[in-house]
């Protein structure tokens, strides 16, 4: 391990790391170093090298982030698809119940956790970047104390998932097989409140490939575990079960980790993390109704579209460009974890040129990558459909559709990163009044009169919903733009002094 001294680090960065009671770089430090902040203030360089090399040493740090980022998020894809496909080969009401409570009731929750669970992204990041390491340790605590309590709500929600189905317009068959699966998926609650908590922590150190290996590790004992219960005949609640206990494996894993590895952000249980929980739920709530929000919003236009005169090939069509759109949306969602681990180290820090280089690399990045796909698109799109049904209607539908999948696709290369980018500063209570405008006053409403009153049918229902995203993307891009990023360093420093409590010893040493 090297020492300070052997980095070259000035002395006032030493000095602060030996407040804080550390003799060496922690895990990722460098990376949070003021190398791209030299760069960008290095004179002697001219405009072009100066930002030629800055992009180089961005995107070396980029991508070693995004990348595992998004292999994570795939891997965790595709652990809920291998059992949807297990259930499958059980039967169509199988195969229909487990989609119905994936996709339905068990997305809500994700979305809930996933969402509450990005405070922790804005607090740990900033906190890493200032050297405050002690900190995220009672950060991630006070999340998962969090989550946890959450948890309740959404558990009566799961264990009243039949009445809630049928309610909604589901046969009962078909209510009571999801509700079987629901039930099996109650564990994956609490797997949610503690994973995302200790994932946003291992990100905002930039530690990322430890998840995608204990991801990948899991997936295989998962497809083996599911196989053999439902060789044994448990049925929809034995796959249910395995797919809980494999979130729990994805926990237990990533805390063994953390505890082992990350000495100088866990110390331990503490007491400290009881404090302060009302600010911190009030942050919470604010990244929950963001992401929330966006989640959703796609799932309405396939719900309005099964409104449609012939809705069949409607939301066949629909269906098939999602789950492209989907897809390609696990890169973005690597980037956008990307945008807020940078972002927030880099504020954190105190490097507001960094902080500002860093969106406009990440940005690019993904907008090149989503471009390429959209070209594809277009190229295949009397093709694409075939992958998943023969039918000629469908192809017909979703190369009419092809256009503004391929727009769609653009937009998923920005606004997910400058989601990210607003979760690295703290905004996402703005975000959350942004998205409810643009999503829910104008989006969706707009999508129901193009494809109702218009009879554009789907295209008219996504095209107005694709103008609450087009909206919504160029105000987060007007803000990121005129956005004064020393004032952000700032308020950074500002929201670390309010939420570092005062000392306390740790409840439980590790």
């Amino acid at each position: 391990m090297e020492s300070f001294q052997d980095k070259g680090l000035n002395q006032p960065l030493v000095e602060s790391f030996q407040e804080n009671g550390l003799n060496h770089l922690p895990v990722a430090a460098e990376e949070v170093s003021s190398e791209l902040e030299n760069v960008l203030s290095d004179r002697r360089l001219t405009a072009s090298s100066r930002y030629r090399k800055a992009t180089w040493v961005e995107s070396k740090i980029l991508f070693k982030l995004a990348a595992p980022a998004i292999i994570v998020y795939l891997l965790n894809n595709v652990t809920s698809m291998s059992t949807q496909i297990f259930c499958g080969h059980l039967g169509n009401l199988e195969l229909a119940a487990s989609s119905l409570a994936n996709n339905g009731i068990q997305l809500l929750a994700y979305g809930v956790m996933l969402g509450m669970g990005s405070a922790v992204e804005t607090l740990c990041g900033q906190a890493y970047g200032a050297h405050k390491y002690e900190m995220l340790g009672i950060y991630v605590q006070r999340s998962t104390i969090l989550l946890m309590v959450t948890g309740l709500p959404l558990l009566v929600i799961y264990i009243f998932s039949k009445p809630i189905l049928i309610l909604l317009g589901q046969s009962i068959s078909v209510a009571s097989a999801a509700a079987l699966f629901v039930y099996g998926l109650i564990p994956q609650i609490f797997a949610y409140a503690a994973n995302f908590p200790i994932q946003k922590f291992l990100q905002s150190q930039s530690i990322v490939n430890p998840s995608a290996y204990i991801s990948a590790g899991t997936l295989v004992i998962h497809i083996f575990l599911t196989w053999f219960v439902l060789k044994l005949g448990w049925g929809l609640l034995g796959a249910a079960l395995v797919l809980s206990l494999s979130w729990w494996i994805i926990v237990i894993g990533q805390f063994v980790y953390i505890v082992t590895t990350c000495k100088q952000t866990w110390n331990g249980f503490s007491v400290r993390a009881f404090h302060g929980l009302w600010d911190f739920l009030k942050l919470s709530t604010s990244s929950a109704v963001m992401l929330c929000l966006e989640t959703w919003y796609f799932q309405i236009l396939v719900l309005i579209a099964g409104n449609l005169p012939n809705p069949e090939v409607a939301l066949d069509s629909l269906a098939i460009c999602s789950t492209i759109l989907s897809w390609v949306f696990m890169i973005a969602v690597g980037f956008n974890a990307a945008a807020s681990v940078r972002v927030s180290n880099e504020l954190g820090a105190g490097h507001p040129k960094s902080a500002a280089f860093s969106v406009v690399v990440v940005t690019l990045s993904s907008v090149v990558i989503a471009t390429v796909f959209a070209i594809l698109t277009m190229v295949l799109r009397h093709q694409i459909s075939y992958a998943f049904t023969g039918g000629s209607a469908v192809a017909d539908s979703v190369s009419d559709l092809a256009p503004l999948l391929a727009i769609s696709l653009v937009l998923n290369g920005i606004q997910p990163v400058l989601s990210g980018v607003a979760v690295g500063c703290g905004w996402q209570t703005f975000v959350a009044y942004v998205n409810i405008g643009c999503y829910y006053v104008v989006g969706i409403p707009v999508g129901a009169v193009l494809g109702f009153k218009f009879n554009l049918g789907a295209k008219g229902i996504w095209s107005g919903m694709l103008g609450g995203t087009v909206m919504q993307t160029i105000i987060l891009l007007w803000v990121t733009i005129r956005t004064d990023w020393n004032k952000e360093v700032e308020i950074a420093k500002n929201r670390l002094s309010k939420w570092e409590d005062e000392k306390a010893e740790p409840l439980l040493k590790e």
